[in-house]
């Protein structure tokens, strides 16, 4: 049972380690959801039970964790109508656009 119980509750070894000025894209990004949240005067309980979330992943979110899933992050961000905005990451890809200019040359 004691053998049982440390497979079940081992540290995942595969977990993304973000960087410190790396974290701080998460922690704005939070902020902006709580803000936006707020804006809209919808309570903690409302926005997580619209998106199936439990309060404690939402406080994790509107706190910038990393570790939270990207589609609870999206969830959230789904149910306060700025879905939009998620679309938009990634979209502009300067850099990628450079490098595949210089293959055609």
């Amino acid at each position: 049972m004691i053998c049982l119980f440390l497979i079940c509750n081992k540290i995942n070894p595969k977990r993304s380690i973000i960087l410190p000025k790396y974290q701080k894209v998460f922690e704005q990004l939070g902020e902006n959801i709580k803000l936006a949240r707020k804006r809209r005067k919808l309570t903690t309980e409302q926005v997580s039970e619209r998106a199936g979330i439990n309060r404690t992943t939402l406080y994790r979110i509107e706190k910038g964790a990393s570790a939270v899933a990207i589609g609870s992050y999206f969830n959230v961000i789904r149910v306060l109508n700025l879905e939009d905005d998620f679309k938009k990451l990634a979209m502009d890809d300067e850099f990628g656009r450079k490098l595949q200019d210089l293959d055609l040359l």
